[in-house]
């Protein structure tokens, strides 16, 4: 081979390892994750529904039955404290919580009052759970306070008035524990985006962002200090 000839293959197998280094180099960088922990106290009532384990047992057995069970449907009295306590997120551990994606879906739903775009925060934002339901799974932000049967009217699917029972807390605190991704939003936009959501999106039933109705008011909050919080907790124990 000539030195002219040794030049060019140089050359090429250069030119061939720079095309190569732009291929492999790294245009996706490394997420950048933060997380806040913002203290909130309730302005109005809290109330939850949960989906009893009991009538997804139900389902299930009317589904595996098949045309038999529609021919042998019994009607049991209602105890309306035991479906009070089943619509309630009871824990492993015993203490009762908040669906955690009831704030991750509302700080989603708050970004339309601001023009965010809802898709961009439904990969930004993720609340961290304290624990989860002892039936379901489902994460939970532990909620402080004491609650009460509820009892209100409420109309089925076919038409029917119902009768529903559902724990209502009237007085509330809870730590929300906020993963966020720092490229897209910083500290300050998600205590905002919280603001929002305790201000004009609620959480729970009866809340102002509820999808089957403009809401009744229910499920407000405001964001406070630790020292709030810890006098709430304080209080609740010594009581």
């Amino acid at each position: 081979m000539t030195p002219k000839t040794e030049k060019g293959a140089a050359l090429e197998e250069s030119v061939a390892k720079q095309k190569r280094a732009v291929k492999s180099a790294i245009t996706i960088k490394a997420p950048k994750l933060e997380t806040i922990q913002l203290c909130i106290v309730g302005d109005t009532p809290y109330v939850q529904h949960k989906f009893s384990q009991k009538a997804m047992l139900q389902i299930m057995a009317t589904q595996e039955a098949g045309r038999v069970a529609s021919s042998k449907k019994v009607r049991t009295p209602k105890d309306f404290d035991k479906a009070c306590e089943e619509a309630t997120h009871y824990s492993r551990d015993g203490w009762i919580g908040i669906p955690a994606g009831a704030f991750r879906n509302a700080m989603i739903s708050a970004c339309r009052l601001i023009g965010f775009k809802m898709t961009l925060a439904k990969l930004a934002v993720t609340v961290k759970a304290d624990g989860y339901d002892r039936d379901d799974g489902t994460p939970l932000v532990r909620i402080y306070g004491v609650n009460r049967r509820h009892d209100m009217p409420a109309r089925n699917d076919n038409g029917k008035i119902d009768i529903r029972s559902r724990p209502m807390w009237e007085k509330w605190v809870a730590k929300v524990m906020v993963r966020f991704d720092a490229d897209t939003f910083n500290q300050n936009d998600i205590a905002n985006l919280m603001m929002r959501v305790g201000l004009q999106v609620g959480i729970g039933e009866g809340r102002n962002d509820s999808k089957n109705s403009a809401g009744i008011g229910w499920g407000s909050f405001e964001l406070c200090d630790e020292a709030v919080f810890r006098a709430f907790t304080k209080k609740r124990r010594s009581a």
